[in-house]
C-alpha cells in the first residue's frame, strides 16, 4: 500500500472538535460554572486526541468554549483554534465587553472562516452545519429546549458525529 502525504477529510475529522450551547441568558447555572464544565470536558476531548477546536463565536458558550482552549494552547502547543463566523458584522449589536472578547479570540484565532458572506434568515444554521461536517466530536452544553443547540445536536447525531453534552457529568453521548 502507498503511503500518502495527503490526509483525507475523515482523517482530519478525527483531531476535531466543535462546540454548540447556549446564550448566557438561557443557562440555568452560573457563567463561572459553565466554565468549568467547558474547561473539564474540553481537556477531556483533547486526551483523547481532539487537538483542532471549532468555535461558532457566539456569546455565551463559543466564546468561553474559544477563550478555554486558547489557554489551553499555552500548554499544548499543538492545539488549534477555528473560528466560523456565521456573517460579517456578527458581533456589532453586542455590548463592549462582549465585542472586546469576540475580537480578541478573533486576533489569537489559528484559522478564521466567515461562512456567509452577509447576515440571512438561515446564516446560524449554516455556520452550524458547516462546523458538524469538519467536527469528530461535538462538545455541546445543552438545557433540553428547543432551538439552535438542539438543531445542531440532531444535525451531528444524523451525520453520526459523537455528542457529549458537557452538562452530563457522565460524558454520555446524547
Amino acid at each position: 500500500m502507498e503511503l500518502s502525504y495527503f490526509t483525507s477529510e475523515n482523517e482530519r475529522r478525527k483531531s476535531r472538535c466543535c462546540f454548540t450551547g447556549h446564550r448566557p441568558e438561557k443557562l440555568d447555572c452560573s457563567e463561572q460554572e459553565a466554565i468549568a464544565l467547558l474547561q473539564k470536558n474540553i481537556r477531556y476531548a483533547y486526551d483523547l486526541g481532539y487537538t483542532t477546536f471549532i468555535t461558532g463565536m457566539a456569546r455565551g458558550v463559543d466564546i468561553w468554549a474559544a477563550e478555554i482552549v486558547l489557554e489551553e494552547k499555552r500548554r499544548h502547543p499543538d492545539i488549534c483554534l477555528f473560528c466560523a463566523i456565521p456573517h460579517p458584522d456578527f458581533e456589532k449589536r453586542w455590548n463592549a465587553e462582549w465585542q472586546q472578547r469576540y475580537r480578541a479570540i478573533l486576533m489569537a484565532a489559528d484559522f478564521r472562516q466567515t461562512i456567509c458572506p452577509s447576515f440571512s434568515k438561515g446564516c446560524y444554521q449554516k455556520r452550524n452545519i458547516w462546523m458538524v461536517d469538519r467536527a469528530g466530536l461535538v462538545l455541546a452544553f445543552f438545557n433540553g429546549e428547543p432551538g439552535g443547540t438542539a438543531n445542531t445536536i440532531a444535525y451531528a447525531q444524523k451525520r453520526g458525529v459523537r455528542v457529549i453534552n458537557v452538562n452530563d457529568a457522565t460524558r454520555q453521548a446524547i
